[in-house]
């Protein structure tokens, strides 16, 4: 097996002592309060299931300078340039000899929050090919276990995975997909991205991580990276089933009919890892949210030049609010940047633009900067009813419309700055502990 996959990420994380082990857990709930409550990578064996579960793997910048094998302030860039830059792959044939064949009730899914309908697989990729075979999609969708050998497998309308099953109905036949659960991190940030129609999101995790290996599954002759979890199957076009899930905001969905997947083959590694991830934690944040906060920091800064970071909050769960840091130039240039940030990320809500002497990730920073160089009567942007996003219960859910507000927090170009600046301590940055 390849030399760049989730053992080996995990095997990174213990060498640095960064994965806690919490020892055995209950699959409803218990799980879910180890993931909710401990900010560390964990791993966790599940008392009625071989093998063990791990979560939290991706939450910080540090965790994903690490999956990427780069520096903390190179996230962005590198993920940038996987995205401009794709690497074609190359598909071994499938190992069948390092896997096992289990039944979808060998899967260690877990029951994470009171009103769930049941136990869900929530890190699961899904590759997907047009029935003409021009176009091969790799994207996120979390799957509810109804056990018999299906699931209901959560489809955004109008997203990439929607449009080929979409394909697939109108020609009459189910969607054939291959599942894959418990990939490396750089693997799972790559499907997580909203990349166009067309583009084959794998092909961005090769770029992105060095080493990794991918196989043509064993049915459906798909490519898929390596994985702990294989699952051949189809996605039924007429068959459906009730589905509510907790989203990233952290708060229920509405109650959907949602489509069946069918599953035909089930693999899995001997002693498999299980990647779970919490829904509406901050590993979902980060997973969803990263991906969007390199494209803002990749077409903000390209608007504005003068723009040195963006940062996705976690109080926004890295999806509505945004923090613009900026070296200004001009007076104009918070407006652009705000107004930059909007078109990039339509989901977006509000944008607060603060000086390079502000961390924008440190919302007490943040706050600080709004106490002290923001006035509502010159610093304030209101855009009504513009686009906006289905997870935000507080939008006209029927048009998807939202008001949306940025913030000018930065210190006038003509004021004298001193007066703005926190003092400081000499010696102060040497004695951090």
């Amino acid at each position: 097996m390849g030399n760049n996959n989730l053992r080996s990420y995990i095997s990174n994380l213990e060498s640095k002592k960064m994965l806690k082990d919490v020892g055995e857990v209950e699959r409803k709930f218990e799980a879910a309060i180890y993931e909710k409550n401990i900010n560390s990578p964990i791993k966790m064996k599940p008392k009625d299931k071989k093998g063990y579960i791990v979560s939290n793997l991706i939450m910080s910048e540090k965790t994903v300078s690490i999956a990427f094998d780069t520096e903390p302030a190179n996230i962005h860039d590198e993920f940038i340039r996987s995205v401009v830059s794709p690497k074609k792959i190359v598909t071994k044939n499938f190992e069948v000899s390092g896997y096992q064949k289990i039944s979808d009730n060998d899967i260690p899914a877990i029951w994470h929050f009171e009103k769930d309908l049941g136990y869900y697989v929530t890190s699961s990729i899904v590759i997907a090919k047009s029935p003409d075979n021009k176009i091969l999609n790799a994207s996120v969708h979390r799957i509810r276990l109804l056990g018999n050998g299906k699931g209901v497998i959560r489809m955004v309308e109008g997203r990439h995975l929607h449009a080929i099953w979409n394909m697939w109905k109108e020609s009459g036949k189910d969607a054939p997909v291959t599942v894959v659960i418990g990939v490396h991190p750089a693997v799972e940030m790559a499907a997580a991205y909203q990349a166009p129609l067309g583009t084959f999101e794998m092909e961005i995790a090769n770029s992105l991580a060095e080493g990794l290996d991918f196989y043509e599954s064993p049915l459906h002759k798909l490519p898929i990276p390596e994985s702990e979890f294989v699952i051949e199957g189809y996605i039924s076009r007429e068959e459906r089933d009730s589905d509510c899930m907790v989203e990233m905001l952290g708060n229920y969905d509405h109650t959907r009919q949602q489509p069946v997947i069918r599953f035909e083959e089930v693999y899995s590694k001997i002693d498999p890892i299980y990647w779970d991830v919490l829904p509406g934690g901050t590993e979902h944040r980060w997973l969803m949210g990263f991906p969007v906060e390199a494209k803002l920091n990749k077409d903000v800064k390209s608007s504005v030049p003068s723009v040195k970071k963006v940062v996705l909050s976690e109080g926004g769960s890295k999806w509505l609010h945004a923090v613009i840091q900026i070296n200004k130039k001009l007076e104009g240039d918070p407006v652009n940047a705000i107004i930059a940030a909007f078109a990039a990320h339509p989901s977006l809500k509000l944008a607060v633009v603060v000086d390079d002497d502000i961390d924008p990730a440190n919302p007490v920073d943040v706050e600080r900067a709004l106490a002290t160089r923001f006035q509502a009567s010159k610093g304030l942007l209101v855009i009504k009813n513009a686009k906006g996003s289905s997870l935000d219960p507080s939008s006209d859910q029927e048009m998807l419309l939202t008001d949306k507000l940025g913030i000018d927090a930065t210190i006038p170009l003509r004021a004298n700055k001193e007066r703005f600046r926190e003092a400081t301590i000499p010696g102060e940055a040497k004695n951090e502990s």
